[in-house]
């Protein structure tokens, strides 16, 4: 190993590109804090971290904390892997979610019984630290 690479949790999943416009999200999630971008123009939430408000394209948009509860919107049960790195994981499920303040965001829910999800399903955020730098937000149901 080079001397000069930081040593972290071993996670061979892909992990997600830390940018300008997004540090601050993955920065609070790190402190499970779930955080949405808000308009101070039209008053909508908005998720993915972006510099303009998607509804009505303002740049006057601000970081905020979200409750972190939500329904679900839609969910498939991945009972194939994506890659081998998800094999162990499998069956697993990818949902959408509305989230309480407006936002829809895609994640997984965290379940021992896939076939118990449904979707109208009330969710929690659940904090999965995955290496020393990125913690990934998915969902447990209520």
């Amino acid at each position: 190993m080079h001397p000069f690479h930081p040593v972290s949790t071993m996670y061979d999943k892909p992990l997600p590109v830390i940018d300008g416009e997004s540090r601050p999200y993955w920065d609070a999630l790190k402190q499970h804090r779930l955080t949405l971008k808000r308009c101070h123009d039209c008053g909508k939430h908005h998720f993915y971290p972006r510099v303009l408000c998607p509804h009505c394209h303002s740049d006057a948009v601000e970081w905020v904390d979200a409750c972190g509860t939500g329904t679900i919107y839609s969910f498939t049960i991945a009972r194939r892997p994506a890659g081998p790195a998800f094999k162990a994981d499998t069956p697993y499920v990818v949902a959408v979610i509305d989230l309480d303040e407006g936002a829809r965001m895609m994640t997984n829910i965290v379940t021992d019984d896939v076939e118990a999800v449904r979707i109208g399903q009330r969710v929690t955020v659940h904090y999965d630290d995955v290496t020393d730098e990125v913690t990934l937000p998915k969902f447990r149901l209520l």
